[in-house]
């Protein structure tokens, strides 16, 4: 017997089954659902929520990890990608999708969290194990480890285009946005390079949570008594959520008395209530209602003044959640599914009328952040037929004398100013009204006579508003 072969041998060892983890699971079905179905994260993630606190896997520290994974790994995508980039051998195309979303959470778990380095890794490779396999661990765990050897600050360093040679391509990256969305929002911003930067580090931060008290059904006093609520900046019906504050747990909310509405969308709503009319003020019309926030806080105010709101949406599904919106309103309403750049309305029926129309949504990064990557160039010239459409029938809509909102959660130049001129050259029976002055407190309204709101300086989506009252 040699001498090799009387050495002792070691013992092997004991296979391992992979340890399941809910919360880090649970945020890669998030993660694929938004990935494979268009799935959008804000309305994927609350059911998931839910089904594992009602099975015992979940309380409300797993759920608030479990919400900053999907949310944070979402906003930071284009950043970790070009981290991973850098650390994989092969173009990310070629990555099959369900391993570079597992890359994505441990990429965030460890550039974007306070979680240690040793406990990122291993939980992202026991995620790979269950969910994809120990051959692709073994790759997660060889990419971690290259992404773990430096922090945030020093690989955007690395994979940054230096800001003085691209200024896009270095704050897309930085910042994590399309290189055009960048482009598109320093062009509406204006302005230098410290303004597109809190705008863009805006974007990437977790909203609040804002409630409207919907005037004649509650008041914000009464929302106030919740824990940690604090009063709006600007809107009088808003009452801010400090983090972790859960809507459906006040009462008001259940019962449909108030509802959740950032701030930006109740300004939108107050100027076009409070624009001055010439002569009767008695029919409303929301022509673009779905999901029904700003239809039910118009006729809540339309209600107490008499006047009856009609709101119109398309889709019927959406109709629906209007519908829910506006149930329990004191005034007379009316909920329709109609198309509108086809009304069944007669022209000139309405003293007021607002148009929210479809669009990019980029004013609304903070709370969809996967619509940065989804959107195109090109959706502006899908949507601007429509945006030109809606705004042309809302001038048909409303009488002489009467006024018309139109509004966009897109803050593009495209979607906003571009529509309003293109269609009023068409129109000579119209004039703008400035609209600043109906927002009084709020600062930075912009050049006018439009409204432009920003997130990084009203803390608000970058909701944009012209307001146009037909004259002849």
């Amino acid at each position: 017997m040699s001498e090799q072969s009387r050495r002792p041998r070691k013992p092997a060892k004991p296979y391992r089954r992979p340890q399941k983890d809910p919360v880090r699971i649970l945020a890669f079905e998030a993660l694929r659902a938004v990935d494979e179905r268009d799935a959008y994260a804000n309305l994927v993630l609350p059911p998931l929520l839910r089904k594992a606190r009602e099975q015992g896997d979940f309380d409300a520290r797993d759920a608030a990890l479990a919400t900053e994974l999907v949310y944070g790994t979402l906003r930071r995508q284009g950043t970790y990608d070009a981290v991973i980039a850098a650390c994989v051998d092969r173009p990310l195309r070629e990555v099959d999708p369900p391993v570079l979303d597992v890359l994505s959470l441990g990429a965030h778990q460890l550039l974007g969290t306070r979680i240690p380095t040793h406990a990122a890794v291993s939980a992202s490779v026991e995620l790979a194990r269950v969910v994809l396999g120990d051959g692709r661990a073994k790759f997660v765990n060889a990419v971690l480890r290259k992404v773990a050897q430096d922090d945030l600050d020093g690989w955007i360093a690395k994979v940054a285009p230096p800001y003085d040679e691209d200024p896009e391509d270095h704050l897309a990256v930085v910042h994590s946005h399309p290189r055009w969305v960048v482009s598109a929002l320093w062009d509406s911003l204006g302005g230098g390079r410290a303004g597109i930067e809190r705008l863009l580090a805006a974007d990437n931060e977790r909203p609040e949570v804002t409630l409207v008290a919907r005037p004649g059904r509650a008041t914000t006093e009464e929302l106030l008594h919740e824990d940690a609520a604090v009063p709006g900046r600007w809107s009088p019906y808003a009452v801010r959520l400090a983090e972790g504050g859960e809507p459906g747990a006040v009462e008001a909310v259940r019962e449909g008395r108030a509802g959740v509405q950032d701030e930006g969308s109740q300004l939108v709503a107050l100027a076009l209530a409070n624009a001055p009319l010439d002569g009767p003020d008695e029919k409303w019309l929301d022509g673009c209602a779905g999901p029904g926030g700003k239809a039910a806080l118009l006729a809540a105010l339309a209600a107490e003044r008499g006047a009856a709101l009609l709101a119109s949406e398309k889709q019927p599904h959406r109709a629906g959640l209007v519908a829910r919106a506006l149930h329990g309103n004191p005034g007379p309403y009316q909920v329709i599914a109609a198309d509108g750049t086809r009304p069944p309305w007669r022209p000139g029926s309405f003293d007021r009328v607002l148009v929210d129309v479809p669009c990019t949504g980029l004013g609304a990064l903070r709370r969809r952040p996967e619509a940065r990557w989804r959107r195109r160039p090109e959706d502006l010239d899908n949507f601007a037929p429509l945006q030109r459409g809606l705004l042309r029938t809302a001038l048909d809509s409303v009488r002489v004398g009467g006024v018309v909102g139109y509004a966009t959660c897109s803050p593009h130049l495209a979607e906003t100013r571009a529509v309003v001129a293109d269609v009023l050259k068409q129109r000579p029976d119209t004039e703008l009204i400035d609209a600043r002055p109906l927002l009084p407190g709020v600062p930075d309204l912009g050049e006018g006579p439009d409204i432009q709101l920003w997130p990084h300086i009203h803390g608000t989506d970058a909701m944009y508003l012209s307001l146009i009252r037909r004259t002849a």
